[in-house]
C-alpha cells in the first residue's frame, strides 16, 4: 500500500496546482478584458478584491473608516499564511504598503494591484515568504465615483477614468496633515494599523516628454536623515534601478520640470509632509511615488507600473533584515536628538550625473495663438548626460523641548495627535511651569486659495522663557516616543507645514480690543512720560522713519502696543515648550 499512496498523492498536489493555476482566468481585470484601454470603475475593483479574498484565504478584504464620499476606505492585505494580525505580523515580516488612486484619473496602479494581487494569490508569482503587501485599492472615493473621459487634457488614456478632486474637491496628496477631509483621517487610522515598512503611492507624472515610461520619487533622503536615508540613496533607490533595467525597463527620477525641457538638467521634488510619502516618512517608512509618463499609451504604463511594483516586493524583500533594523535604529536615534531642521534648500553645489533619454525639443509658432510654443520631436530621440541636484541642505532647525504643552481649547489638535497615535498626559489640576513661549513675529499668506485653506509661509518667531500657569485638560506631550518628527513638523510654528502655517491658529493673528486715538492721546503722554527708555526709543524711530514720523495712528499704535493696555493674546503662539535640562 505505501507504493501506492506515493502517486496518489503526487496526483493530488499536482491537481491543487493545476486548479490554482486555472483559478487565474477567473479573475481576468476589466482592464485586461478592454485589450488595455480602460480601466476598473470603484464598483468593479472593490468587487474584485472581494471575489479573490473568497476564493484564496491568503487574501483578506476590510472596511475601515469613512471617506467624504460616504463610503469607507478598503484595505487588502495579502499574506500566504493567511494571518492578519498586524501586531503580530509587523514583528516578523516586511510590510509593503500601495496606496493607489489618490488621483483616480491616475490610474495605473488601480489596475496593476489588482493583476498583482491576483497573480501572488494565485501562485503565478510567489511572494517571499518574509513579506506581506497591502493596499487601499482606491484612496479617493469620491473622485473615481465622478468618473469622465476629458478631465485629463494632457494624459494618453484610458478610456474613462475618475476626477482629481475628492467629494469635497480636495486634492488628497496636500492633505496628509492637515487632515481637513474624512479620507486622510482613514488613511491615518490605516497606516497606523499597519505600520508598514515601506510606502508606496502610485501616480501619473505631468510635465515635460521623454522617452520614459517610469520615473520615481523617493522621498528626500537628507530630509529622512541619517543611517535610513543614506541606505535609501545609496542602496534601495539604485538596487530598484538596477533591477529595473535588468528586466529591460529603464527608468530615471521624476523630471521636476514644466513646460520647460529638461535639458538644462532638473532637481528632486522636495515632498513635505503634506504629501503622502511626506506624512508616511515621518514615522521612519521608505516612501516613493511612481510616476508613470502621462503621454505613453494605457497598456504600457499599466503594464509598467506591474513591473515596477513587483520589482519593489522582490528586492525589498531581499534587504528585508536590513531595512527592518535601520528603522528600528531610525526610531531609537531620533530620541537622542537635540536639534531638528525645519527649513531645507536644494544644494546647488552637489550634483550627479543621468544618463538621460529625451526628445530633441524646439520652439516654433503656434497655430492657435500666433506665439513661440514648446514641441518635443519624437522623431529624434537623444540620450545625453545632464546634471540631477538630489540633496538638500537645512536653513533653519529648532532645538528640541522635552516636551510641548497643547492648551485645551484646541481640540481640532487635540483629535489629530489621537489620530497619529501621539502619546500625551492630561494635567489633572493647575500646574505652574517655566516654559519657553514663542511670539509670532512675522509671517507671509497666499492671496489665493489652496486646498481650502490660505496657507501662511516664512513664519518667524521670538522665543522668551515665562512662568506660566497651565489649566486642568490641558495636554503634555512628551517628545520621546516614536511620534518625535510628526510633532516638531506640526506644533513647531516655522516648520512649512505646521498647523500654524495651515491657519490652525489664525484667531491669535487679529486684535480682539483696540484704542480711540482722541482717547489714547492722554495715557500714550502719559506712558512715556513714566517710561523714559521707552520714550527715547519712541523719539529715535521717528527720526528714523519718515513714514512714521508722518503717521499719528502709527505712534500711538507702536505706544499701545509697548503698553500695558495691549493684549497678551494677539501673536502669542498657544502651544508652548518645556526646555530639556
Amino acid at each position: 500500500m505505501r507504493y501506492l499512496i506515493i502517486p496518489v498523492l503526487i496526483f493530488f498536489f499536482i491537481s491543487c496546482e493545476t486548479e490554482k493555476e486555472n483559478k487565474t482566468d477567473d479573475f481576468t481585470t476589466h482592464f485586461e478584458n478592454s485589450s488595455g484601454n480602460e480601466t476598473a470603475t470603484y464598483l468593479q475593483v472593490i468587487e474584485f478584491y472581494i471575489r479573490l479574498a473568497r476564493e484564496f484565504p491568503e487574501v483578506n478584504v476590510q472596511t475601515i473608516g469613512q471617506t467624504d464620499s460616504g463610503r469607507p476606505l478598503h484595505l487588502v492585505t495579502l499574506n500566504p499564511e493567511s494571518d492578519f494580525n498586524f501586531r503580530k505580523l509587523q514583528q516578523e515580516k516586511l510590510v509593503i504598503f500601495i496606496n493607489n488612486g489618490i488621483h483616480p484619473g491616475e490610474s495605473d496602479g488601480i489596475d496593476a494591484s489588482m493583476m498583482l494581487f491576483r497573480d501572488y494569490a494565485t501562485g503565478k508569482l510567489e511572494l517571499p515568504e518574509n513579506t506581506i503587501i497591502v493596499t487601499i485599492p482606491v484612496y479617493n472615493v469620491g473622485g473615481a465615483l465622478n468618473r469622465n473621459n476629458s478631465s485629463r487634457a494632457n494624459q494618453e488614456g484610458p478610456e474613462s477614468y475618475g476626477f482629481r478632486g475628492n467629494a469635497k474637491n480636495f486634492d488628497l496628496n496636500r492633505d496628509f496633515i492637515k487632515s481637513d477631509s474624512k479620507n486622510s483621517r482613514t488613511f491615518a487610522q490605516i497606516f497606523h494599523l499597519v505600520k508598514p515598512d515601506i510606502f508606496i503611492d502610485t501616480h501619473v507624472s505631468n510635465g515635460a516628454d521623454y522617452q520614459y515610461t517610469l520615473t520615481h520619487l523617493f522621498t528626500q533622503h537628507d530630509k529622512m536623515g541619517h543611517p535610513l536615508g543614506s541606505f535609501l540613496h545609496a542602496q534601495w533607490r539604485p538596487g530598484i534601478e538596477n533591477a529595473l533595467k535588468e528586466s529591460g525597463e529603464e527608468i530615471t527620477p521624476y523630471v521636476n520640470v514644466y513646460n520647460k525641457p529638461p535639458d538644462s538638467g532638473f532637481s528632486q521634488f522636495m515632498d513635505y509632509p503634506r504629501y503622502s510619502t511626506g506624512y508616511t516618512t515621518l514615522w521612519n517608512t521608505l516612501g516613493l511615488m511612481i510616476e508613470t509618463h502621462m503621454l505613453k499609451p494605457y497598456k504600457e504604463r499599466v503594464t509598467a507600473t506591474y513591473l515596477m511594483l513587483k520589482t519593489i516586493v522582490e528586492y525589498s524583500a531581499s534587504e528585508s533584515a536590513m531595512i527592518k533594523d535601520l528603522r528600528n535604529k531610525a526610531f531609537e536615534e531620533q530620541l537622542l536628538l537635540e536639534n531638528y531642521p525645519i527649513r531645507w534648500e536644494l544644494d546647488t553645489t552637489q550634483t550627479r550625473t543621468l544618463q538621460f533619454r529625451g526628445y530633441e525639443a524646439d520652439t516654433i509658432p503656434s497655430q492657435v495663438t500666433g506665439l513661440p510654443r514648446l514641441k518635443y520631436n519624437r522623431e529624434q530621440p537623444f540620450t545625453k548626460e545632464l546634471p540631477y541636484m538630489d540633496r538638500y541642505v537645512p536653513t533653519d532647525s529648532v532645538s528640541i523641548p522635552e516636551a510641548y504643552i497643547v492648551p485645551r481649547p484646541w481640540e481640532e489638535v487635540r483629535e489629530l495627535l489621537d489620530l497619529n497615535k501621539v502619546n500625551y498626559t492630561v494635567l489633572q489640576k493647575d500646574t505652574t511651569m517655566a516654559v519657553e513661549s514663542y511670539r509670532i513675529t512675522a509671517y507671509q499668506t497666499r492671496t489665493s486659495p489652496y486646498e481650502g485653506h490660505y496657507p501662511h509661509f516664512d513664519t518667524r518667531t521670538e522665543t522668551r522663557l515665562v512662568t506660566k500657569t497651565f489649566g486642568e485638560g490641558d495636554l503634555l506631550v512628551p517628545t520621546a516616543q516614536p511620534a518625535l518628527r510628526y510633532l516638531v513638523e506640526t506644533l513647531e510654528p516655522g516648520a512649512p507645514d505646521s498647523f500654524f502655517n495651515w491657519n490652525f491658529f489664525d484667531a491669535i493673528l487679529q486684535r480682539k480690543e483696540g484704542f480711540s486715538s482722541y482717547v489714547f492721546e492722554d495715557a500714550a503722554a502719559k506712558i512715556l512720560e513714566m517710561n523714559p527708555g521707552l520714550a527715547r526709543e519712541f523719539r529715535e524711530k521717528k527720526e528714523t522713519d519718515a513714514g512714521f514720523a508722518a503717521d499719528s495712528y502709527a505712534q500711538l499704535n507702536w505706544i499701545y502696543e509697548r503698553s500695558p493696555y495691549y493684549e497678551a493674546a494677539h501673536m502669542q503662539y498657544p502651544v508652548y515648550r518645556i526646555p530639556k535640562k
